[in-house]
């Protein structure tokens, strides 16, 4: 990895950072949305007329079925009969909060985003290369490292070394665990 990705980085989270801004700051400044209250009617089947859902942004003292239903599927004489079978309920919803709330989480998932590139750029910079060290390809090759991993153990004085030798350890244990799982499981064919 080079160094000239790190500049982009920077550029991306300003950029973000600045998105972020503005969108908190119309947050902030917004009105109530019209979308933010509204009278939903749902109106079952009469006689021959089918069923249906009407939604109209008024207030809740005219959250009722004359006001919402337009236009009216009844004769005049079958108003009052239709409008008591159907079920007016008034809602109210705050977009701001849903809007804050999804901000919240986008900044969340942005900054583990960051941080994981961040991980994959100071990676290679961090480990030293060691010649001799290779994969772990099969159970030889993992007994053959063991020996390495101790020796740098040993002589691990730095924090980098000491959380490589950690490293080294729990592949092993993993390892380990993985050889007696698949004896195990040949033992029980």
């Amino acid at each position: 990895m080079s160094v000239d990705k790190v500049p982009s980085l920077r550029a991306l989270l300003v950029v973000s950072l600045t998105l972020l801004c503005f969108e908190g700051i119309s947050i902030v400044h917004a009105n109530k949305n019209f979308e933010d209250v509204r009278c939903k009617c749902i109106c079952p089947p009469y006689r021959n007329i089918s069923g249906n859902i009407y939604n109209r942004n008024v207030s809740q003292k005219d959250c009722n079925c004359l006001h919402i239903v337009d236009p009216m599927p009844v004769p005049g004489h079958d108003v009052e009969a239709y409008c008591l079978l159907c079920e007016c309920k008034y809602e109210e919803r705050s977009s701001n909060t849903i809007k804050v709330t999804i901000i919240i989480y986008l900044s969340v998932v942005g900054s583990l985003v960051l941080y994981m590139l961040f991980l994959l750029l100071i990676d290679p910079l961090i480990r030293k290369r060691q010649p001799y060290t290779q994969q772990l390809q099969n159970e030889e090759d993992a007994e053959d490292i063991q020996p390495q991993a101790e020796d740098a153990q040993d002589r691990g004085s730095t924090v980098l070394e000491r959380v490589e030798g950690a490293q080294q350890r729990w592949k092993k244990q993993v390892q380990e665990q993985r050889k007696t799982v698949f004896d195990r499981h040949k033992m029980l064919s």
